[in-house]
């Protein structure tokens, strides 16, 4: 269609020229009298041109209305079973039910959640992929100095979905100690015997980890796990002693005793476990670390399916199954959207690439 009216322009100009007479006339009074008959036959292709470049927005337009029109893959880049499946699958649940297609989960885990963000900044940004991205995503730039992907550049910051505060969580038949003093100090009179397992490399389990010991003035040894689903199941299973984890991920375990989580890395303590102190409460200042997890859309998606999208994870919170989820998993409902969602992301990738810089925090072979 774009090609239509230079078609019907070069067919005006050829039937002037194979119809025009055969007598002399001036050479400018010819000229003249082809652009006298050229003219009207421009404007019509002009208007057919604009005709269909009209069609062909009103078509981009049309698509993007009746979004979703087939599933919809939500890219989560840890395995299953971690703190970001405990949000994204409740909520991919939600949508179906309001927009009536399916919400693919589709876990794509490694290298500290970099795989899965590289794919979905290279997905065609067609409104069918999204990334679930979590605060992991602000540290790896100050990490990886090769990433193929920049978290600012290459997404559109559509939604922060949750903000669950970190806990410190230990195996009960592993670790003796009943509360935070007593962990530091049995940590600090047997250096290197405590082993804390995280997500991988760079995830805010490892900085969390990292800035305790520089708290506490403790050494702990880094377990680096490929996710913090399979971190999760051998904390549970004794093969390694503690983690400082998002509640999101470790809520179900503490509820059911397999954990015993000595105190929320947060101002105020957790609905969803409220016997748990603060770590200020439990005498360790500043120790205040918050994950979160949010919905971004490859660079290039339509904004008008950007805007539903936030509109509908908006219109998710309200309903009762989502609240009684993000309660049970320790996270509020959050308010943080578009532009200031991009601000906040821009501040977060500027802090913890601080964090990574005054710890030291180097790739290690997982």
């Amino acid at each position: 269609m774009v090609i239509l009216p230079f078609a019907i322009a070069g067919a005006v100009i050829a039937s002037n020229n194979h119809g025009a007479s055969h007598r002399r006339v001036p050479a400018n009074r010819g000229k003249r009298m082809f652009s006298l008959a050229l003219r009207p036959r421009v404007r019509a292709a002009a208007t057919v041109f604009a005709a269909a470049a009209a069609l062909v927005l009103a078509g981009h337009a049309a698509s993007a209305q009746s979004w979703p029109q087939r599933p919809v893959n939500l890219i989560v880049p840890f395995p299953a079973g971690g703190g970001t499946d405990a949000f994204a699958r409740p909520l991919a649940a939600q949508l179906e039910i309001q927009l009536k297609q399916r919400f693919l989960v589709d876990n794509r885990g490694g290298a500290g959640g970099t795989i899965g963000a590289s794919a979905a900044a290279k997905a065609e940004p067609n409104g069918y992929t999204f990334l679930v991205g979590a605060a992991h995503h602000t540290i790896a730039p100050g990490l990886y100095p090769k990433l193929d992907y920049d978290i600012e550049k290459d997404f559109v910051p559509v939604a922060v979905i949750a903000m669950p505060p970190q806990v410190i969580v230990v195996n009960p038949a592993k670790v003796q100690a009943k509360t935070l003093a007593e962990l530091i100090a049995y940590a600090k009179a047997n250096p290197g015997k405590i082993n804390y397992a995280s997500a991988g490399i760079g995830t805010t389990h490892q900085t969390a980890g990292e800035l305790f010991k520089i708290l506490t003035g403790t050494n702990l040894n880094h377990v680096p796990y490929r996710g913090a689903g399979p971190a999760m199941q051998d904390l549970v299973a004794g093969h390694v002693d503690m983690m400082f984890d998002g509640l999101g991920s470790s809520a179900n375990q503490i509820q059911s005793g397999a954990l015993r989580a000595l105190a929320v890395a947060a101002s105020s303590r957790s609905p969803a476990i409220p016997d748990v102190p603060t770590s200020a409460e439990a005498g360790l200042n500043g120790f205040e670390v918050s994950t979160w997890y949010a919905i971004f859309a490859p660079k290039g998606t339509p904004n008008e399916i950007v805007e539903q999208v936030t509109a509908e994870i908006r219109k998710a919170f309200d309903a009762d199954a989502i609240k009684e989820a993000w309660k049970k998993n320790g996270s509020p409902i959050p308010n943080l959207t578009g532009a200031e969602f991009g601000k906040f992301v821009s501040a977060e990738v500027a802090r913890w690439g601080k964090v990574v810089k005054d710890a030291g925090i180097k790739i290690e072979t997982q």
